[in-house]
């Protein structure tokens, strides 16, 4: 069994951890590969944030027909050529996986790379901390650092390993674009490509077994974007998957609905993105004996230390989805600037910040939402303590521009100190127009200062968030800005 001071398994933001700190040190690091592919780099590389970024780009220009009518113009997208949209994205991402994999494996030697599925071994409440590969390649090191990732959930239901059934690991790379999707699920993931495929004109029908999408944002939002989805495509309620079947050249699904009747709809694929389970399973954590939460994540304390029964194994760390309630790459990156930090500095470990943590959903429309949603205010601090402004994008002077009728921009705050609670957006920009909401909220200032103690360019976009701030009835500070 070969000894490394450092130990990582998950090439993901568990990559960044070698810093020239390890250089006169060994090092060893475990990946299976993301996806469909043994790629290196993780998920959000390979499978995740970067690809489906690189498709919603073309997939809002293929809209521009229907922005142009709005302002009196006569547009037209006249063809889609996906085969060659795919390769042209994943030549880059390919790339930047192979030269991060070869960098690691070659150009380092004191780096050595296992790219296989790994499970823990041993005694892991101390020191050295242990792996085995599926070859049997055994590796123990000083500190280990467990950075696995998550992957898609699966229904089990008949036909769901049929050709054509897709996850978000896969459906980016099919040979051609499918005339008709249908998508399963009401969250982020399902949202965005639901977005993507219908603005490239493919035929979408969407099913979530809820009455209503990204059900997880606020009421406002969550109400909002589903009204917007079944305008842009076919959305089904109250449904859900039983069974897949081959049908001529393509796929039949089979759903039953709340009350329970069968319906059937004949498509050329099907995407699955109901969910994503943490890789706790693939590396033996639970037989390990590491402490896990009821969902399956390793869990950890704000250190980012393993827990076992309870208490934090020094040297032993985890970070990414694999211990993440939020599972979102930002998170996971400065977890591993933490991680790296503790593992340098020993003596005096950081914790990892757990609040102030934005999403965005580049759906169509995009959203972007951070802290608290308006019903989990009223829990917090009670409903005569909240106040909140709802801004119409149309209602600024760019949104007259636009001709925008659909964008809304909500801010939640403490109505006796003016304290930011959340911010929830749907429309264009949403996620670069609520940054000044994750600033002011991340550094303590009142909703009455950031409106106020700044200049906001006029007539620029943003002004929808400086009039959301504006319309909060929170009091106004001594010495305030004019």
């Amino acid at each position: 069994m070969a000894h490394y001071d450092l130990s990582i398994i998950g090439s993901g933001s568990g990559n960044s951890l070698v810093t020239p700190f390890w250089d006169d040190k060994r090092v060893v690091l475990a990946d299976k590969g993301s996806g469909s592919t043994a790629a290196f780099g993780g998920t959000c590389l390979n499978v995740g944030c970067i690809p489906t970024k690189m498709f919603v780009r073309p997939a809002a220009l293929a809209r521009g027909p229907e922005e142009a009518a709005r302002l009196n113009l006569t547009q037209e997208t006249t063809a889609v050529d996906f085969p060659a949209m795919r390769d042209r994205i994943f030549s880059r991402v390919d790339a930047i996986s192979a030269g991060g994999r070869h960098y690691r494996e070659v150009e380092l030697e004191h780096v050595d790379l296992v790219a296989e599925q790994v499970r823990l071994t041993g005694d892991l409440r101390q020191p050295p901390f242990a792996f085995v590969s599926d070859s049997g390649v055994r590796a123990e090191a000083d500190q280990l650092v467990i950075a696995a990732g998550s992957r898609p959930t699966l229904p089990q239901v008949p036909g769901i390993e049929l050709p054509g059934v897709h996850t978000s690991d896969s459906v980016m790379r099919i040979e051609q674009q499918p005339q008709k999707l249908l998508v399963i699920g009401g969250g982020y993931i399902a949202c965005e490509f639901a977005g993507i495929f219908s603005g490239l004109g493919t035929e979408v029908i969407q099913v979530n077994r809820s009455h209503g999408l990204m059900k997880a944002m606020d009421t406002e939002i969550s109400t909002a974007f589903s009204t917007e989805a079944e305008r842009n495509w076919t959305v089904h309620y109250e449904r859900t998957l039983s069974r897949i079947v081959e049908h001529g050249a393509g796929l039949r699904a089979e759903l039953v609905s709340s009350d329970g009747r069968v319906e059937h709809h004949d498509v050329d694929a099907v995407l699955v993105a109901i969910g994503r389970t943490p890789n706790t399973d693939l590396i033996g954590a639970a037989e390990a004996g590491l402490d896990l939460h009821p969902d399956g994540r390793l869990a950890v304390d704000e250190y980012q230390r393993v827990l076992i029964q309870g208490e934090p194994v020094a040297g032993l760390y985890a970070l990414g989805d694999i211990s993440s309630e939020a599972m979102l790459k930002h998170v996971a990156n400065h977890e591993a600037r933490v991680v790296a930090h503790n593992l340098e500095h020993p003596e005096r470990i950081r914790a990892s910040r757990q609040d102030v943590i934005p999403s965005a959903i580049f759906s169509f429309p995009e959203m972007a939402q951070v802290g608290l949603t308006e019903a989990q205010a009223v829990d917090t601090i009670g409903e005569d303590h909240v106040t909140t402004k709802v801004q119409n994008y149309g209602d600024t002077a760019y949104g007259w521009a636009m001709e925008d009728g659909h964008g809304i921009f909500k801010v939640i705050a403490d109505s006796r100190s003016g304290q930011i609670l959340g911010a929830h957006v749907m429309g264009y920009q949403a996620s670069n127009l609520i940054q000044p909401i994750i600033q002011a909220m991340s550094f303590g200032q009142d909703a009455y200062t950031a409106a106020r103690g700044q200049y906001w360019i006029h007539p620029a976009l943003m002004e929808v968030t400086e009039n959301a701030l504006l319309g909060l009835e929170v009091p106004i500070p001594e010495d305030a800005p004019l």
